[in-house]
């Protein structure tokens, strides 16, 4: 069974950068595709970025806007999300999720991590 956790989340001002990781194990890392989602309160989940089992295509949410890179580490089983200039509207719980397609919604991720809290102060 695949088990994800992610980490990185905190509190920071507007402007900082972040970096998320999502630690994955129990099956083989570079079989899946990985993505970011996240949920603000009183929202539904919504996809971040993507990226696939090597690496080499990645898509991101219009809102992303340059700002944020997904990248990941098959050697290590991990991935990421880097976020820079954040702002007040990225406060929400980020979820990793791993699936066996590269697509960008929500029903087509198989499993996915316990979440983490970013928070963004104006």
């Amino acid at each position: 069974q695949v088990q994800l956790v992610e980490s990185g989340g905190g509190l920071v001002q507007a402007g900082d950068s972040l970096s998320l990781s999502c630690s994955f194990s129990g099956r083989t890392f570079r079989s899946y595709v990985m993505g970011w989602f996240r949920q603000a309160p009183g929202k539904e989940r919504e996809f971040v970025a993507i990226i696939s089992g090597q690496g080499s295509s990645r898509r991101y949410a219009e809102f992303v806007k340059g700002r944020f890179t997904i990248s990941r580490d098959n050697s290590k089983d991990m991935a990421y999300l880097q976020m820079n200039n954040l702002e007040p509207e990225d406060t929400a719980v980020y979820y990793c999720g791993a699936a066996g397609i590269f697509r960008t919604t929500r029903e087509s991720f198989d499993y996915w991590g316990q979440g983490t809290q970013v928070t963004v102060s104006s």
